[in-house]
């Protein structure tokens, strides 16, 4: 995922360009007081009862649902997601919400375990204060998969947002408020990167979390190691969509066009690399250069619009030069390539292909609805090539033999591989990537597994025998 520029926090529409509403960023005192107050919450927040936490969750899950018209509208005004897909990522939201409001109070029970005498179990207790730095292409997805697990489980939170959400963010606060959530228990900071590098350094902070670029990633990180405080981090990708049969190949290119374009290509999970067995390969490429020119440009609050903006100029510059130099360097332009002729940050829907090591597409991940289409001999060759990348987030296989996707999917080295769907997220299902796409897991139990002290309690009776002791 590209690094978000610079530290301002303002809404700027990216299919005008108008800057709509900017807002002051805070530091130093401001930034300490808003620490100090989160640690105190934490300190009422995590003797309330489960039960008492969970249900407020339940009660945002239910106002996130009330003002789902309200909240998609400001996620499109701010990055320019089409108005279907963000009522689709507020649903999504609610429904990780409820999922925790659900579960949680099961996944923290006390669990025992088998001794030779006396007894065991493992409590499950809050940290205390979370840092998390969260990015602007899911803007209430990617928070609440962040927050809802640890407000359930006692932390409490602080939310960094993207610099180009901050409307969004106010939203989600005002609405954990509404909820019930005590003063500090969810905090949004309008903070710059240098003040939340010392704001990990702070003892009340006992853990971070990210999602967003590599390099903003080794920076909290590096800062967490470096106070013996955990992290996590969820980075970039450059999922692989394997193709092993033509069996049913309208409905293969088909997820092949939704998985690459969903939310205009920016995601860290959409399929960017397609590898097609020979015999396949150019029936796909044909369908998949119809499906790409099919999709309508225009302003992604039209229920009409099948393309939207990418979130900014600098994000559309970005991914036209990455293709620009890509070409350069010998791959061949299936299709698209430059900015489209209008108003907004739009990139016209491209595929490379002839793509090969040392060229940028290669190596790197296209932010946007740019996809490269590899042709491979067999399932083994498709295997390499998929292995052959530094990230290792999502992937997706094809194949109408459930039995062989299942046997390639095992060996594609990611965190998640779907078959027969490309790689997408659900509550109860766990998230997250290997290599330089991260690590730790957000989501289904493993979500409330990060920031939590697993305690052993181990009870003997007065009388036991004394043992030696080893550390």
């Amino acid at each position: 995922m590209p690094e978000q520029r610079g530290s301002a926090f303002a809404t700027v529409n990216p299919y005008t360009g108008e800057t709509v509403a900017e807002f002051p960023q805070i530091e130093g005192k401001e930034v300490d007081s808003l620490v100090e107050a989160a640690d105190r919450a934490f300190a009422a927040w995590r003797k309330r009862p489960v039960e008492e936490r969970a249900a407020v969750l339940e009660r945002a899950a239910g106002l996130m649902k009330e003002r789902k018209e309200e909240l998609a509208r400001t996620v499109t005004l701010e990055m320019g997601k089409l108005i279907s897909e963000a009522r689709g990522e507020v649903d999504l939201a609610a429904s990780i919400l409820a999922y925790y409001a659900r579960n949680g109070p099961d996944f923290l029970a006390a669990e025992p375990l088998e001794v030779d005498e006396g007894e065991a179990y493992l409590v499950n207790e809050p940290l205390g204060v979370l840092l998390g730095v969260m990015p602007w292409n899911f803007p209430l997805y990617q928070v609440v998969r962040f927050a809802g697990p640890n407000l359930v489980l006692g932390n409490t939170v602080l939310v960094k947002h993207a610099g180009i959400c901050p409307q969004s963010a106010l939203a989600l606060e005002k609405l954990f408020a509404d909820a019930g959530a005590p003063a500090g228990v969810y905090t949004n900071l309008f903070a710059g990167h240098e003040e939340i590098s010392r704001v990990i350094d702070l003892p009340a902070v006992r853990g971070a979390s990210l999602t967003g670029s590599e390099g903003a990633g080794a920076k909290v990180a590096e800062r967490a190691g470096r106070n013996m405080k955990p992290s996590l981090l969820e980075l970039g990708g450059s999922d692989v969509f394997v193709v092993l049969d033509g069996e049913n190949l309208r409905r293969t290119v088909g997820a092949a066009v939704s998985g690459r374009m969903a939310n205009t290509g920016q995601s860290c999970v959409a399929s960017k690399r397609f590898i097609v067995l020979d015999e396949f390969y150019d029936d796909f490429v044909a369908g998949l250069r119809r499906g790409f020119a099919e999709l309508k440009p225009g302003d992604p609050a039209d229920e009409g619009t099948t393309l939207g903006p990418l979130s900014s100029e600098r994000a559309a510059a970005d991914l036209v030069d990455q293709i620009r130099e890509t070409v350069e360097q010998g791959a061949e332009l299936v299709l698209g390539g430059d900015r489209i002729d209008r108003p907004g940050a739009f990139v016209e829907p491209t595929i490379l292909t002839g793509v090969t090591p040392g060229m940028r597409a290669y190596a790197e991940e296209l932010f946007g609805p740019a996809a490269v289409v590899y042709r491979v001999a067999d399932e083994d060759e498709a295997v390499a090539l998929a292995n052959d990348s530094q990230y290792g987030l999502g992937g997706s296989v094809f194949c109408a033999d459930v039995e062989r996707g299942r046997r390639v999917a095992e060996r594609i080295e990611t965190g998640m591989v779907w078959v027969n769907h490309p790689t997408s997220t659900q509550a109860d299902l766990p998230f997250g990537g290997i290599k330089r796409s991260g690590y730790g897991r957000e989501l289904s139990k493993l979500g409330m597994r990060e920031f939590v002290n697993r305690k052993l309690v181990r009870v003997l009776p007065p009388d036991a025998e004394l043992r030696g002791i080893a550390g």
